[in-house]
């Protein structure tokens, strides 16, 4: 019997007393100087990254590594990407930040890629165009697709707010995704931004038992012990990324990731 990815994600959250997901957004410009005397760019990225790995996995219960970095890189980026999801511990969830979002037979190609070839546990996806390009990933058991409902950007504001029949369209999106992903394997979530409590707290009224990908926490302006409060009891994953991974520019960097991961952990309080 396949264990769904909720099921997952509350046994870690139970095992380590933690919901931090550590974002590996990998920013050549923001790297340790020495890494990149030392080593080849693409080198010099996967020793970063399998570092941050290696200090934060003690304190956290997934990562999600942002597509945009490692395409960046080129020809090898995707090399780099499968060395880093290697050192993931296999009970940790991973989370492929890729934000697909295209037609049902592409959709269908993405789910594979991600799923299948690169075997992530969950992935997030634009709703844009519609109920065909989200429920080809629903067809995965013990995976998640987190659908992006209410974002922590600036521009999150330009159509997420948008009053359709006397609701913000964000609510209708969730709803929406939340129906789709009826009798379905895989588990429907929703990327909800830390910087609109208000709307967090919403969400998790309309829908107690999704699971919710939370970014903006640290850096972008989210409070944690605000967050968890409106997250309230539902499954959760609150993803810090540069306030962790660029701690420090020095040799210690991974030193001070893991310590910077252990004080999100705490001030979390799951």
């Amino acid at each position: 019997m396949n264990v769904s990815f909720r099921e997952k994600l509350a046994e870690q959250r139970r095992l380590k007393r933690s919901v931090l997901c550590v974002g590996l957004d990998p920013d050549p410009q923001k790297l340790p100087q020495y890494l990149l005397t030392k080593y080849s760019l693409e080198e010099a990225v996967k020793h970063f990254c399998v570092s941050i790995v290696e200090a934060t996995s003690p304190f956290a219960i997934a990562f999600k590594l942002n597509f945009a970095f490692f395409e960046a890189l080129g020809d090898g980026g995707m090399a780099v990407m499968r060395s880093v999801l290697k050192t993931i511990p296999s009970d940790l969830l991973t989370i492929a930040d890729a934000k697909r979002g295209d037609i049902g037979n592409s959709a269908q190609f993405y789910a594979k890629s991600v799923f299948e070839d690169l075997g992530f546990d969950s992935i997030t996806l634009s709703p844009y165009m519609g109920q065909d390009s989200i429920t080809p990933f629903l067809e995965y058991p013990g995976t998640c697709s987190f659908v992006l409902a209410r974002t922590s950007n600036p521009g999150g504001s330009d159509f997420q707010l948008l009053n359709v029949e006397s609701r913000p369209l964000y609510s209708i999106v969730a709803q929406s995704v939340n129906l789709w992903g009826k009798d379905k394997p895989g588990d429907t979530g929703l990327v909800v931004g830390a910087t609109d409590l208000d709307s967090l707290s919403s969400l998790r009224s309309q829908l107690p038992i999704t699971p919710f990908l939370i970014p903006g926490v640290g850096s972008q302006g989210g409070s944690a012990s605000d967050v968890m409060r409106a997250a309230g009891s539902g499954p959760v994953l609150i993803n810090s990324s540069r306030d962790i991974i660029y701690a420090s520019g020095s040799a210690d960097f991974a030193k001070l990731a893991g310590e910077q991961a252990q004080i999100t952990q705490i001030a979390l309080g799951s």
